[in-house]
């Protein structure tokens, strides 16, 4: 073991987790590779849990964030006013909001995504004058008291300590053979449902942690409907599914909805600097001043880094790209899946975020550490670590994405042949 892993492993509390799936000291990293202190290459199908779907140290974004800080520009300003920020929010209004026919209000609620999904319930909750909210199986939604309350998974909520109240869990889309939408709107029409009516629901439209649950657009639109119906404020979580992973800046764009919330951070700053917004339509923006703050959410950094990651979205031609190599992406995981039938894996996913669902227990999990010996850096999700999911950088050439993929597939097949050894 290394001298600095070892420091690491003797100093740092017992609750870190993916060193232990990635046991290396790394040094340096670029675009979608990353090298470790051995001078050992990798290629990154992780991309920071999805906070760098740009890659590493973007030559664009480094060269502004260099030219920013050599200039002794504002590094932390609260929320008072800067150049930085001025230029990030008139760049997003421009680039993203107006092209896409939305009108929001950008909150900065602190930097990261379980402040932007905090300050979404507090406000839903103020806006109605209602406690309870909506969330579905298999969310993951933050680490945070109130996110945690929305987040599904049983061990992390158990981590809170204490009773997670004033939420509901229903059916998300395929959980179950029958249809969610129809049970989701008995329980709220049913007086003795004993589910009072919320103040949201707030829904992944493709569930990262909970095992890369993609929602069909036509129940996305259901529940958007059901909301305008029960006036409940909907919330889409796009904190990790957003900025491109699925194939469009937002998530949801192909389900043609417009949400009342959206909440995003990971890859927002382009950088991996942290950043979070909650975009609130402006007829729901009714916070006193100070209502919701945080020393920490004028990162003025990531404003400089996000507004040049924009760049990326002035045309068509970047998602257009993303689209041609997802295509790629998929049909590469349904061969896998039909050519090594003894996996018993499913295709899950949209975009850049998908992978495969595996009935053998363990075996995603084998996967990823045989593939990360091979010089390939992939993580599991889903409740039982039962999908090995693959997170490349958006902007990933496709002959270097093709070399992840070949080494997926070495993967797969060694441990088919030989499962006891690997």
């Amino acid at each position: 073991m290394s001298k600095n892993l070892d420091t690491i492993n003797h100093h740092e509390s017992v609750v870190r987790s993916y060193i232990r799936n990635f046991p290396t000291v790394f040094t340096k990293a670029k675009q979608h590779k990353m090298w470790d202190e051995d001078g050992k290459e990798y290629l990154d199908f992780f991309s920071g849990a999805g906070a760098l779907n740009y890659g590493h140290n973007d030559d664009h974004m480094k060269e502004k964030l260099i030219e920013y800080i050599s200039s002794d520009g504002i590094t932390h300003s609260l929320d008072m006013a800067s150049t930085a920020k001025a230029e990030f929010l008139e760049k997003f209004d421009d680039v993203i909001l107006k092209p896409r026919d939305l009108d929001y209000k950008v909150m900065f609620p602190g930097p990261t995504g379980t402040n932007t999904v905090e300050s979404a319930l507090k406000l839903a909750r103020k806006v109605t004058g209602r406690t309870d909210i909506i969330s579905f199986t298999g969310g993951f939604h933050g680490m945070t008291i109130g996110s945690l309350s929305v987040t599904g998974n049983s061990m992390k909520r158990q981590g809170a300590g204490i009773p997670l109240q004033n939420t509901v869990t229903m059916a998300y889309d395929n959980y179950v053979d029958h249809d969610t939408i129809v049970y989701l709107e008995r329980f709220l029409e049913d007086s003795g449902s004993g589910v009072a009516i919320p103040a949201a629901m707030i829904v992944e439209t493709v569930q990262g942690e909970g095992g890369i649950n993609a929602a069909r657009f036509e129940w996305l639109k259901q529940i958007e409907e059901i909301c305008r119906r029960w006036g409940i404020l909907l919330i889409i979580d796009d904190v990790q599914a957003g900025i491109g992973r699925t194939g469009s800046f937002f998530s949801f764009e192909a389900a043609g909805i417009k949400p009342d919330i959206i909440c995003l951070s990971k890859s927002l700053s382009g950088y991996g600097l942290p950043l979070a917004v909650t975009l609130i339509k402006p007829e729901l923006d009714i916070w006193k001043p100070g209502e919701h703050n945080g020393t920490f959410r004028g990162n003025n950094h990531a404003f400089v880094t996000a507004t040049a990651a924009l760049d990326y979205w002035k045309d068509e031609s970047f998602e257009k790209e993303i689209h041609e190599k997802s295509e790629l992406i998929y049909n590469f995981l349904e061969k896998i899946v039909t050519d090594y039938p003894e996996i018993k894996g499913e295709v899950r996913g949209r975009g850049f975020m998908i992978g495969i669902a595996s009935e053998v227990e363990g075996l995603a999990e084998k996967i990823t550490a045989r593939c990360f010996k091979l010089g390939l850096i992939m993580e599991t999700a889903g409740p039982n670590d039962e999908v090995f999911k693959l997170f490349p950088p958006l902007n990933i050439p496709k002959d270097e994405l093709q070399k992840g993929l070949d080494i997926i597939e070495e993967s797969v097949k060694d441990l088919v042949k030989d499962p006891v050894t690997n």
